[in-house]
């Protein structure tokens, strides 16, 4: 079995350049009426602490499978992901979600904020999910949150009189909320226009330059070179991961 290294006193080796997301030999298969459908085959794949990886590839590539299976969404059929020296792939249904809470920030494409609660109520409930920060601070750490975002004038704003790229914001706003060394989005700005979608990327590159680990799946080829790093699925391999630039056999 696959494991994470370790130093000599048995702890984890978390300052001895190992990378903060491993994936090791995953393969997903999911069972349909013809048959195993294959969603990842033998996929390895490291992310250092810091880095802005995009994956991009067509629909049904295994994209959104990939960043399951670092979220812990959905669990791989063959090998292991480790996460912040977690393995997920061991982990329980109880324990998954409060690790995911404190570990993980999750961006979606169509937002995902609850309509009968105002926007800062949204960005504290991950807090009050995890516990992690005292109960008479969550409040001010949201607003704090939305202060960055441009959107303190709308803390009080139910999501629907919000626009959608305000709406994002307030989605990246909520996934910082505990922390997290980790940001994962599913397609960010798959809703939104260029001019918005470039500030949602310019927003990430702030946070990678804050430290964060950032990871995204996206559709815009365009948006994905703003990333330091782009992966290429196709039929659930990663056939190129390389920094950014163009890919072979693909047009500039």
């Amino acid at each position: 079995m696959l494991t994470l290294p370790f130093t000599k006193n048995g702890k984890p080796a978390e300052n001895n350049g190992y990378p903060l997301i491993s994936l090791r030999e995953v393969d997903k298969l999911y069972k349909t009426a013809v048959g195993d459908f294959p969603a990842l085959v033998n996929v390895d794949l490291d992310i250092k602490a810091g880095e802005f990886v995009s994956v991009i590839g067509k629909s049904g590539s295994g994209k959104t499978t990939l960043l399951n299976m670092i979220t812990g969404i959905d669990r791989p059929s063959e090998g292991e992901v480790w996460v912040n020296q977690t393995a997920v792939h061991e982990l329980g249904e109880n324990k998954m979600a409060r690790w995911r809470g404190n570990n993980l920030g999750i961006v979606f494409q169509f937002f995902q904020l609850l309509p009968m609660l105002s926007v800062v109520e949204n960005i504290m409930l991950p807090m009050d999910f995890c516990s992690a920060f005292p109960k008479n601070e969550r409040k001010e750490r949201a607003l704090e949150l939305l202060e960055e975002m441009e959107l303190a004038d709308h803390a009080y704003k139910l999501p629907s009189a919000l626009s959608g790229g305000q709406q994002q914001r307030v989605a990246i706003a909520r996934a910082l909320a505990n922390n997290p060394p980790v940001i994962i989005a599913d397609e960010p700005t798959g809703n939104l226009d260029s001019k918005t979608a470039e500030r949602v990327f310019g927003l990430f590159n702030e946070l990678v330059a804050q430290g964060k680990t950032i990871i995204i799946v996206t559709h815009d080829r365009e948006m994905a070179k703003r990333a330091s790093r782009v992966a290429l699925i196709s039929d659930g391999e990663i056939v190129s991961d390389k920094p950014n630039g163009v890919h072979k056999g693909e047009k500039a």
